[in-house]
Order: C-alpha cells, then sequence, then structure tokens
C-alpha cells in the first residue's frame, strides 16, 4: 500500500441542491420514507439510478436527524483504487505502509457523531466488505498498522447504482454486509417516473448555473420546457443540470428556448409499427391486457402495489381498486402461458429468485403489498 497522493484524492462533488424536489407523487413517498427514518439512528441503503440524487436525499435524512449537528462526511467508494480505499475509510498508523509518514484518521473518524455516506458502496472489494461489516457491526474500527481497535459513533448511509441483490446471487457482493446495509431500503426513482418535479428542478438549476456564472437567472421558454419534458433523461437530474449548463453559456438573453438546448436534447423519434407489434398468442382485449400488465408490474417490484402503481404510470388509488374489483369477481385472470391461473392476490407473490429483485421501500411502502 502507497500513501494517497494529491493524484488520487476525492474528486470535487457537484454542487448539491438544498432541499431534495418532491413535487411528483413518486418523490413524495420517498421523502415520507426519509423523514421516518431519520429520526432513528437506523442504516439507509438507498438504491436508485446513476444521477437521480440519492447524495441530496442522504444529506436530507442527516439534516433531520438528532446527528445534524454532527459532521457529514461522504466518500465515493469507486473514487480511489482499491489500495487505498481501507486508509481512506480507516485510517492508517505512521510507518503503517511505505509513505505513511504520519497518522492519518479515516472517514469513519472523521464522522464520529455524525453521518457517513458510503456512496457507490456496491464497488467495495471483498475483502474490504469483511471489514466494514465489522465496523458496522461492533461498531469499532482498526487503522492500518494500529493495535488496538478504536470506538466510532456513527450513522451509516449506503448508496448503489446497481442492483446489490443479484451482485450478491452472483457472489460479487457479501450476503451478510448486504443484509446489513439493507436495514431502510430506500428506492429513488429516475427522473423520467417524476416529470412533475421537472419544472420546479430547471428553476433552482437555471439559479444555480447562472449563480455560479455571475449572470441573472433566465427564464425558461415554453418551447424549451416541453422539449426537455419529452426527453428520458437516461443521465437522470445530473444530465439535466449539465443540459441548462450548456444552454445557459449559449443563450446571452433573458430567455432559454429550445434552440439553446439542441443537439443535447432532441424528440423522440415515432416508434416504428414493428417496434409495437405485440407478441404473437397474446390477448388483444383490452381487459385482459390490463391484467397481463398489472400482474407483470406487481412480480417485477416484488409486490409492492406503490412501485407497481408508480411502473404502470397510474394513480395507487386506481390500481388499488382494480386489484379490489377482481377479487370481487368470482371469475379468474386470464391463464399464464404455462396455463396457470393467477387469483388476484396471487399477483402479487414473487415469481423466481426474490433475492435478484430490487427491494421497496420499507415501513409505510410495505404496506402497499398485497392485503
Amino acid at each position: 500500500m502507497i500513501a494517497p497522493t494529491a493524484a488520487h484524492r476525492m474528486p470535487a462533488a457537484a454542487p448539491v441542491p438544498a432541499e431534495p424536489v418532491a413535487r411528483s407523487e413518486a418523490m413524495r413517498e420517498v421523502l415520507a420514507a426519509a423523514d421516518d427514518v431519520a429520526e432513528t439512528p437506523t442504516t439507509v441503503l438507498l438504491l436508485g439510478e446513476s444521477g437521480t440524487g440519492k447524495e441530496v436525499l442522504a444529506r436530507y435524512i442527516h439534516r433531520r436527524s438528532a446527528r445534524t449537528a454532527g459532521p457529514w462526511v461522504a466518500v465515493n467508494c469507486a473514487a480511489l483504487p482499491a489500495d487505498l480505499l481501507e486508509s481512506e475509510l480507516f485510517g492508517h498508523e505512521r510507518g503503517a505502509f511505505t509513505g505513511a509518514a504520519e497518522r492519518r484518521t479515516g472517514r469513519f473518524e472523521q464522522a464520529s457523531g455524525g453521518t457517513l455516506l458510503l456512496d457507490e458502496v456496491s464497488e467495495l472489494p471483498l475483502p474490504l466488505q469483511a471489514k466494514l461489516l465489522r465496523a458496522l457491526q461492533e461498531r469499532e474500527i482498526d487503522r492500518v498498522g494500529g493495535q488496538r481497535p478504536i470506538p466510532v459513533d456513527v450513522r451509516v448511509i449506503a448508496a448503489s447504482n446497481r442492483d446489490v441483490a443479484g451482485m450478491v446471487a452472483r457472489g460479487q457482493f457479501r450476503s451478510d454486509l448486504y443484509y446489513r446495509l439493507n436495514v431502510f431500503p430506500i428506492v429513488v426513482p429516475p427522473l423520467r417516473e417524476r416529470r412533475d418535479d421537472l419544472p420546479t428542478l430547471v428553476v433552482g438549476l437555471l439559479e444555480e448555473a447562472a449563480l455560479e456564472m455571475g449572470r441573472a437567472p433566465p427564464r425558461l421558454a415554453d418551447d424549451a420546457l416541453d422539449l426537455l419534458a419529452g426527453h428520458d433523461f437516461p443521465g437522470n437530474v445530473r444530465e439535466l443540470r449539465n443540459l441548462l449548463q450548456r444552454a445557459l453559456v449559449r443563450c446571452r438573453g433573458p430567455v432559454v428556448g429550445s434552440e439553446h438546448l439542441r443537439p443535447g436534447v432532441s424528440r423522440p423519434a415515432p416508434r416504428s409499427t414493428a417496434d409495437t407489434a405485440l407478441p404473437e398468442g397474446l390477448p388483444l382485449d383490452l381487459g385482459s391486457l390490463e391484467r397481463l400488465a398489472i400482474r407483470e408490474a406487481l412480480r417485477r417490484v416484488n409486490g409492492n402495489r406503490t412501485h407497481a402503481a408508480r411502473l404502470l404510470g397510474i394513480g395507487l388509488r386506481t390500481l388499488r381498486n382494480k386489484l379490489r374489483a377482481w377479487r370481487e369477481e368470482e371469475s379468474l385472470p386470464p391463464a399464464d402461458a404455462a396455463g396457470r391461473h393467477f387469483l388476484p392476490g396471487e399477483m402479487c407473490r414473487p415469481a423466481g429468485n426474490a433475492a435478484s429483485a430490487m427491494p421497496s421501500r420499507p415501513a409505510r411502502a410495505s404496506q402497499e403489498g398485497c392485503a
């Protein structure tokens, strides 16, 4: 092991908004879960695509916790070489390895009394996962080259943009560490599933970018907002921030128009008939298709009705009413490919290996599973 150099320092993080934007039902559910867990010392696992704002949510939880006066420390586990991560997290003693000229406290010690965010925790090497598990269980760490354990009082929030449960199944992540981190999982939805948040996000990000450039914040024209509303945002909020910064560079006036967003944003091309054709043998009556879609959505989210409604693009109340109506009917839904019939209650049973499914929100969200 060699000592960290300037080239190995953690990269500067992008500006973090003060509060998460939650105009959409999906994000209101997420903030409700965050408010619930903030009042406790429970370990939190934030899951979601890259750029969805997991660090913003982690800071939100920290600010609303009893540790808000304590330190906030974040470390990106994917940003440093594997041989430096142990020293970064747990510190080292003088002379512990080549270049260790003095004692260094790690991120766990720096965060004592506060909150530690382990971003991209899924990128930790397997040997280091074992040491992290011990730190979480025993609430003490060992510096590299140290002779005695050091107690730490840290609330840990972990985050990942990968399917950690699937990594466990493939032997790429320790199952015992996964279950230790997965005490209270929260899935942060991608921007394409929270489009009601887009206007508020645009205003805030434009103000932020204008402040950095020393300019007055411009207004976004209606045609520009319409263009953004039709974009899928594979890079999520991070992509939106970059697009608006680029538009602000190109815009010299007080209004950002659609021309300032191109070529980074374009309207999606219409799908061809071949792209939208249904598989042979699929029933064509709308009632059967609706039931098949709802059954598949429930299967994908392990029976969680809140997440299934979000996936289907309908309200939770609408989904509840449909399931209730089906329970009251005596007729069965259509048979699946194997010739089996599923009762409405059976739609919520996970198919296959449940360990590979993305976890649903506990507490309030778990109550939205099948009755």
